[in-house]
């Protein structure tokens, strides 16, 4: 924006022919800044500083962070498809990255009410058919689903007994891991 002025300022004070014809003049008798009066040096001045901004802004930009690693073994980006693909990642990401918290802040309860991997896995599948209306995600993106399963049993694994602290907390890292997949794959 900046620029667009200062250039803007030159034009207007380099407009009138005859300040040509005076600059033109000044170059011929190689003695420019003995005979430009101030209100031409201004306008090369801003000629000169707009040129300084255009070139030095995008090395002000501080360039945006890289994205998180992929956790090893968990790739979404490419496996939501169709029409509703960003959307459906999108959910999902969400979905994943709240029942993250939820685990984790039921297991800071003195008394968790999940406290099985037969809870948790009833918790994600009744939070996607609410979220979800009964729809399932998984039907339409099968490629996901079977990521997202695999990854999980890899993670956390398939007992559905009572959990430990250490198993909890793979379930929210897992959960948060698919989150951010998930959400990456939407964009």
């Amino acid at each position: 924006m900046i620029t667009a002025l200062l250039l803007a300022a030159a034009a207007l004070l380099f407009a009138n022919p005859e300040h040509l014809k005076a600059i033109r003049e000044a170059v011929r008798k190689k003695a420019a800044a003995a005979t430009l009066q101030p209100r031409y040096m201004l306008a090369v001045g801003l000629v000169i500083g707009a040129a300084m901004v255009w070139f030095s802004a995008g090395r002000d930009e501080a360039a945006p962070p890289p994205p998180a690693p992929a956790p090893a073994g968990l790739h979404l980006r490419g496996l939501f498809r169709g029409p509703t693909a960003s959307e459906d990642a999108a959910t999902i990401g969400a979905l994943c990255s709240e029942l993250a918290d939820e685990i984790e802040w039921d297991g800071r309860q003195a008394e968790p009410f999940l406290k099985s991997g037969v809870a948790f896995d009833d918790l994600r599948q009744r939070a996607r058919e609410l979220r979800c209306r009964g729809v399932s995600i998984g039907a339409r993106q099968p490629a996901a689903r079977d990521a997202i399963r695999v990854y999980l049993e890899e993670q956390v694994g398939t007992a559905g007994g009572p959990v430990t602290p250490e198993q909890r907390a793979k379930w929210v890292a897992a959960l948060r891991d698919i989150g951010r997949e998930a959400t990456d794959a939407a964009r």
